[in-house]
Parts: C-alpha cells; sequence; structure tokens
C-alpha cells in the first residue's frame, strides 16, 4: 500500500475513516494506518531526532499511542495526518528533552541544538487566543460547556464523558458536536 500523498484529499480522508475503525478495535485498520503514515511519521522523528534508532523507538511509541487513544481523534478538529504528526513531532521532542545533555566540547554543536521555545510574539498571541476562546466557551451552555473543557482540555473520552454524566454517548457526541459549532461560529467573529 502507498504512503500517503499530502496533496490527495481522498487518501487524508481514508485516513481519517481508518482512524475511526481503529478506534474501534479494528486491528486491519491499524495496519493500513501504518502503512500510510509511518513514512512520513519516522521523517518528523528523524527530523527532529536526528538519530535513527531514536526515532524508531518514538515511532513505536506514537502507533503504540494510537491504538491506546484512537478515540481521542477527532476529524473536526483535525485531519487525521496533522493529528499523527503532532503526536509523533510532541514524542520526539519529548524524547529529545529527557535525553541527558551533550558535552559541549565545541560550542558550534549548540547551533544543531533547536530552540522549541515560544517566541515573545506566540506567547502573545497564544494569550491572546485563550481569552477568546474562554470568552467564547462562557457563551456555551454549562453541559457543552463542561463537556468540551473534559474532552478537549483534559483528554477525557466520549465514552468516559457518557458514562460520568450518565448520559447515552450518541447524546454526548452531539452536544458536543453542537457546541464546537457554536464555538467556531463565535471564533470566526
Amino acid at each position: 500500500m502507498p504512503e500517503l500523498d499530502a496533496s490527495d484529499t481522498a487518501a487524508s480522508a481514508r485516513l481519517d475513516r481508518l482512524l475511526v475503525q481503529v478506534a474501534g478495535g479494528d486491528r486491519q485498520a491499524f495496519e493500513s494506518v501504518y502503512q500510510l503514515a509511518s513514512g512520513r511519521l519516522f521523517a518528523i522523528c528523524l527530523h527532529t531526532l536526528r538519530d535513527r534508532g531514536d526515532a524508531e523507538e518514538v515511532l513505536q511509541d506514537v502507533f503504540t499511542t494510537v491504538w491506546r487513544k484512537a478515540t481521542q481523534f477527532d476529524a473536526t478538529r483535525a485531519s487525521a495526518m496533522t493529528w499523527l504528526s503532532m503526536m509523533a513531532r510532541n514524542r520526539a521532542i519529548d524524547r529529545l528533552r529527557a535525553a541527558p545533555p551533550r558535552a559541549l566540547d565545541d560550542l558550534s554543536v549548540a547551533e544543531e541544538i533547536p530552540d522549541f521555545a515560544p517566541q515573545p510574539g506566540q506567547v502573545a498571541e497564544h494569550a491572546s487566543d485563550r481569552a477568546r476562546l474562554d470568552t467564547c466557551l462562557d457563551t456555551l451552555e454549562p453541559r457543552r460547556r463542561s463537556l468540551i473543557r473534559s474532552a478537549f482540555l483534559h483528554g477525557a473520552s466520549y465514552e468516559e464523558l457518557a458514562r460520568r454524566i450518565g448520559s447515552p454517548l450518541g447524546s454526548v457526541k452531539s452536544w458536543i458536536r453542537r457546541g464546537l459549532g457554536q464555538l467556531r461560529v463565535c471564533l470566526e467573529r
């Protein structure tokens, strides 16, 4: 099976569907996701870590996480490839941060170490975006606001939320989907 081409929207939609199937425990779909995405995810890991062995370990960790947490994928928030790429990038960065510091015999090595700290403009933009998001969240009905916060800010799955509040899974998904629609409209103003 060929690797996913970024310009192929049909392949992107297929990957989205496959991830939903993985969330349901479909091993065949998981294998297809691996075949479609592993090349690009490995490239992300290798670019960040610059060590093939570390990149391979991180890629394995990413796919282990995909199997366990595919239920957290939401195609309304991002494409499957975006979700997978962010996971790979974040895991690679975590690996870099956990590694013991390298000895700096030559200060030119310091230029090779990526700087992941946000720039002042990014910090200000993030604070502004967060304030807008909080304002828009406050316009939602309390149940929707609580569900969205739990799902997207605290990582709770839809199934967990349904059990927690004693409502059917379909209702919880519907409330969250409607709330996200309201948020989108508010944030686009």
